[in-house]
């Protein structure tokens, strides 16, 4: 009875820190990461749905690819996103506006993500989402398992700032000079590589950096991640289809 009664106390008296070295404690910061998975699961579920509607409702993507009006709104549609983080960066601790400018940020970008899609074959985006699936699970068990050893991805910060630099040159050279598919494709496995390493750093600074008002910030991290992991693999998988 008295061992019951001891193991009970040991439980409430907190889980195991998350880290080496960790000064705060392990149950809010357990608290603040489900929050932010929370936030990061109802993103990935509206943009699911949004981009869903658009694929199966083909006079959506039809307006937007055939008609002027449709042009000028994607383009809209795609601004949106950079647009919409500077207000979001101001009122990110102010409720519920912070919530509001993340929704339509998620939307916005749900719009998009839904029109990439609707010319792409379904096994196409079926082989993206779960390869995507695979590989976001399999680095964030992985991160959490190093940070409890002691491992710190701190050090990727400037890298993968650097690579994304390098990314977007590539992006608009592919742009006004086309290379082919061989280059689509390489574009693409660089995309990923590069996003694979960010779902590291965020998840690492989730664990360890972020603090409890960020967490807005830290959901958008990672949704980023998420959603350009799938469109690198998406532009894979389509040009190894085509």
């Amino acid at each position: 009875m008295w061992g019951q009664a001891n193991r009970k106390s040991d439980v409430e008296a907190g889980a195991r820190p998350l880290y080496p070295m960790m000064l705060e404690s392990p149950e809010l910061r357990w608290a603040f990461i489900r929050k932010i998975y929370v936030i990061l699961s109802i993103q990935l579920l509206a943009t699911i749905m949004v981009a869903a509607t658009v694929v199966s409702v083909r006079p959506i993507a039809t307006f937007f690819s055939t008609t002027g009006a449709g042009l000028a709104l994607y383009i809209v549609l795609i601004i949106t996103p950079f647009i919409v983080l500077c207000p979001l960066y101001y009122y990110h601790q102010k409720h519920p506006v912070n919530y509001l400018l993340l929704g339509i940020f998620t939307i916005s970008l749900a719009f998009v993500v839904g029109l990439t899609c609707a010319f792409t074959s379904g096994k196409v985006i079926l082989e993206a989402v779960i390869l995507t699936t695979v590989v976001v699970v399999s680095l964030t068990l992985y991160t959490f398992w190093a940070a409890r050893r002691g491992h710190d991805f701190n050090f990727l910060g400037p890298f993968l700032f650097g690579a994304v630099l390098v990314l977007m040159v590539f992006a608009v050279i592919q742009i006004l000079f086309p290379l082919g598919k061989i280059s689509v494709m390489i574009y693409g496995c660089l995309a990923a590589i590069i996003f694979c390493g960010y779902i590291v750093y965020d998840t690492d600074n989730l664990i360890k950096r972020y603090s409890y008002d960020e967490y807005i910030w830290a959901a958008v991290s990672l949704y980023l991640d998420v959603i350009n992991l799938f469109l690198a693999l998406l532009t894979i998988f389509r040009a190894a289809d085509s």
